[in-house]
């Protein structure tokens, strides 16, 4: 079964060609326009990874990141923080607040599938689907 990557991007521009990079490496890419969305999408898909932007409307990243860690049911679910933002203070706030990884923007394929890789070689999803 493929695993299923959350990509929660309000770029619809971004959002496609993340999902197109990932969709290249056989991963299942579902897209979220807000944060508002990504936190419905994760309870109801249960994906094995979500990549989250930051700067959203209705729900920032680091609000749907906090709701999503705090859920009993999808709190294990890795997530990686994505934001154009590379300074060290997001990086610790995302961090503190959850999140397995951060990614600055623009990044490679290359440079995706680095990060997203180690999350998706064993999941717990796995053993849960």
């Amino acid at each position: 079964m493929a695993k299923i990557v959350l990509v929660v991007e309000d770029d619809p521009k971004i959002s496609k060609l993340i999902r197109e990079m990932l969709e290249r490496e056989s991963y299942t890419a579902i897209a979220a326009i807000d944060g508002r969305q990504g936190v419905e999408f994760a309870k109801t898909i249960k994906p094995d990874l979500i990549l989250m932007d930051i700067m959203m409307p209705y729900k920032d990243g680091y609000t749907a990141c906090t709701e999503i860690k705090a859920d009993a049911e999808i709190g294990d679910t890795p997530v990686i923080m994505l934001s154009a933002l590379g300074f060290k203070m997001n990086k610790k706030l995302a961090t503190r607040l959850g999140a397995d990884g951060f990614l600055t923007k623009p990044f490679t394929r290359q440079e995706l599938i680095i990060a997203v890789e180690p999350f998706l070689l064993f999941s717990k999803r796995d053993v849960n689907r």
